[in-house]
């Protein structure tokens, strides 16, 4: 019964919002609503940014900045420990195929 109510509920809203939309003044306000409300988010990151800057807190584009930062420090690591590898390997076959010293 509930799951019925339910669907009928998503249906009338469904129907109510196509209604809406198709008015060419109501999409029209919705679309700048939504831009004004774009355009306030981004004026307040931004001001929220500059306030962790002067409070010496760092914001998720420090922390991304970093992450960035810390990601090719890992590949590097990454790298040279793949050289240092090849190296060994050769020392040890170049140790191996090498005659073999008599003793003292």
């Amino acid at each position: 019964m509930l799951q019925w109510l339910f669907e009928r509920g998503e249906e009338a809203v469904a129907q109510v919002a196509e209604e809406l939309l198709g008015r060419k003044d109501v999409a029209r306000g919705a679309s700048h609503a939504a831009a004004g409300a774009a355009k306030a988010k981004g004026r307040l990151d931004k001001n929220i940014e500059t306030l962790l800057h002067l409070l010496n807190v760092p914001s998720r584009t420090d922390y991304d900045k970093l992450l960035v930062k810390v990601e090719h420090l890992q590949g590097s690591v990454v790298n040279l420990s793949l050289k240092l590898d090849r190296l060994l390997a050769a020392l040890d076959a170049a140790k191996k195929s090498a005659p073999a010293r008599p003793r003292r």
